[in-house]
């Protein structure tokens, strides 16, 4: 009937997938946010997003702090880094201020943005390079190289 251990250590936190969380316009959160699953904010988040999928910022969405996801879709306000793994799209009339870490960066015209953009390129090992140390890594060991 009883046993030793606690529901946190027999229930495991899986997301299905599929699965999406969304703050609604007109709610507003303190504190940072947390999610396997994709994630929507329409409204306002006063603090950090640390998600391993999709992040999406709507149009009335406002965020003062750091995001960290898979990829992203901006179309509302950030101030904060905003680090992806793969792609980041940054939609027509969103504003960010803040630096950027991407592979991929996608940036409509009418898109308002302040701040550092960092290509990072994610090699098999896990180690994280920049774009210019990529680049210098394979000018330095290219074998086909003539130097006069």
């Amino acid at each position: 009937m009883f046993n030793n251990k606690s529901k946190s250590e027999t229930a495991e936190t899986v997301t299905p997938p599929g699965s999406a969380s969304l703050i609604g316009s007109g709610t507003s959160l303190k504190g940072d946010i947390t999610s396997n699953g994709d994630l929507r904010i329409d409204g306002t988040l006063v603090g950090n997003i640390i998600c391993t999928s999709k992040v999406i910022i709507g149009a009335n969405g406002v965020v003062e702090g750091d995001i960290s996801g898979q990829t992203a879709d901006i179309m509302g306000k950030v101030s904060g880094t905003i680090k992806v793994k793969e792609l980041l799209q940054l939609k027509s009339n969103c504003q960010v201020n803040g630096n950027l870490y991407s592979a991929k960066l996608q940036i409509e015209p009418a898109a308002n943005f302040n701040g550092q953009c960092h290509m990072v390129v994610e090699q098999a090992t896990g180690n994280v390079k920049t774009g210019s140390e990529s680049r210098k890594d394979d000018y330095l060991k290219s074998p086909s190289l003539a130097i006069s």
